[in-house]
């Protein structure tokens, strides 16, 4: 009786990038009150370690794929890539944490064992083949990146960051466990095939209405993990106030892993009844989109621009899941890898640049980082570019791929609308580009610090993954459009 819950070796090593991560957070929080402050960059050593011995994990066990611990995850190319990707933009955010955490003489052991213990939870979502799996991943995830945010205990401004950060995002997550609830109560299963199976066989009675009631509840905690409107007024406060590498993190890896599960319950669960979820994620998209960018243009602070322009990203990314096709799951797949590159870079650069209490955050004080660090400012410019659409980034061709599979889904005016949004976003970065080349260098750029080991890392890696995928996307294009048949 009790045999089938017993793991098997199989089932164990498909879970093998979430038990190193695991292993190696939990011997940080042990070792950290013995090794004292003498051993500060071992963490971030072992960190990187571990998330690229986890990468490999994550690839290794793609050869064997398959269902684990009695269906709750699911080891397919959908979960593999987005294990990846969480994983990637786990490394970008140890790398510049070396001069930052230096810089405001923070601890070590606990902010490396805290950006661990979110990534397990970020992997267990993205291979969650169950409702309520998703919720311990997507719970794991948050309660770490909470205390992330307000890491700097003595800063004000990251008090408020987490405290925000966790009243609304408990609110959030309440709603998602009550569709959760409603789902099971319908269907007698959490398990997305079976609730699948369950709407598609009809025998429902009078529960269809509470089924759509269901997908508008978790709609709405899925919509706040991904900052869409009008669920997205946490996110210029928490990127603000937040560490920069937390605000860097909390922008890509959490972002990728919540539309990772929007793909899969939408497209699984809830795709019997797309026609009534649509228009939901049409709305939605379209108000990410406009709000994000227009808020954007009257930003002075450089933090809060990037927050509301990842709200206008996230709109993007909903206009393929309004797709509803393999397509559109393929080009959010692609998009959330091209867009964890350019952001993580760009918050790199203001890491950097943002001098310590990050004094120096305003649009202004990038006045003249061309004549100061002309590479930093060259590998700002590749960022800022492809986050605009340029050809020969990697956003230019994930916005190709997106309105593609919008308007071959016959969703025109939201094509046409995200195009006219994207024409907008061009104005409040250019206007960085023009802060670097065309003014005189402020104080900001004349203090500058020459960059460190990691530092550089941080925005020569991100700078050749937004390249790369911008001239060669042909590999990652194909393996998503394989892999996105696994979500149907």
């Amino acid at each position: 009786m009790y045999a089938s819950l017993v793991p098997t070796s199989a089932e164990m090593i498909r879970f093998l990038p979430e038990l190193i991560l695991t292993v190696v957070a939990t011997l940080f929080m042990v070792l950290d009150p013995l090794l004292g402050r003498q051993s500060r960059h071992v963490y971030g050593h072992f960190s990187i370690l571990a998330l690229l011995g986890a990468m490999a994990a994550a690839v290794y066990v793609y050869r064997d794929p398959g269902a684990a611990f009695s269906g709750m995850l699911m080891v397919d190319g959908f979960a593999t890539f987005f294990r990846v990707v969480v994983i990637g933009v786990g490394i970008l955010t140890v790398l510049p944490s070396y001069r930052y955490l230096d810089r405001e003489d923070a601890e070590t052991g606990e902010y490396h064992a805290l950006l661990l213990f979110s990534i397990v939870g970020q992997c267990v979502m993205v291979t969650a083949n169950e409702l309520i799996m998703i919720f311990i991943g997507l719970e794991i995830s948050s309660i770490a990146s909470y205390v992330l945010a307000g890491y700097l205990r003595d800063d004000r401004r990251a008090n408020e960051a987490a405290l925000k950060y966790f009243l609304l995002g408990s609110f959030a997550t309440a709603f998602f466990l009550y569709g959760v609830a409603l789902i099971y109560g319908m269907t007698g299963s959490t398990n997305l095939a079976t609730v699948r199976r369950a709407i598609l066989g009809g025998s429902l009675g009078s529960a269809p209405i509470f089924i759509g009631v269901a997908a508008a509840l978790m709609f709405v905690g899925l919509g706040f993990k991904v900052s869409g409107a009008p669920f997205q007024i946490w996110a210029p406060d928490v990127y603000q106030g937040a560490p920069t590498p937390v605000a860097a993190f909390l922008s890509a890896g959490p972002k990728a892993a919540a539309f990772a599960i929007f793909l899969r319950i939408f497209l699984t669960a809830f795709q019997p009844i797309g026609p009534g979820w649509e228009p939901l994620v049409w709305v939605s998209a379209l108000a990410s989109m406009t709000l994000g960018n227009f808020a954007a243009l009257t930003q002075s602070n450089i933090k809060r621009l990037l927050a509301y322009s990842s709200i206008a990203h996230a709109g993007y990314v909903l206009v393929a899941l309004a797709a509803r096709s393999n397509v559109g799951t393929a080009a959010a797949m692609f998009y959330m890898a091209a867009y964890a590159f350019m952001n993580i870079g760009a918050f790199a650069v203001v890491s950097h640049l943002s001098g310590k209490g990050e004094r120096y955050l305003k649009v202004e004080d990038f006045a003249g980082l061309g004549a100061k660090q002309p590479g930093t400012a060259a590998l700002l410019s590749i960022f800022l570019l492809s986050l605009i659409g340029v050809p020969l980034t990697g956003g230019f061709f994930g916005k190709f791929y997106i309105f593609k599979a919008a308007l071959d889904s016959h969703l025109v005016w939201l094509t046409v609308l995200g195009l006219l949004n994207s024409a907008v976003a061009a104005y409040y970065y250019l206007r960085i580009l023009v802060m670097m080349y065309m003014r005189e260098p402020g104080e900001a750029a004349s203090r500058i610090q020459p960059l460190t080991p990691g530092l550089r890392a941080a925005l020569v890696l991100p700078a050749l993954g937004t390249l790369v995928l911008g001239i060669f996307p042909g590999w990652v294009l194909d393996f998503a459009g394989r892999s996105s048949v696994f979500v149907r």
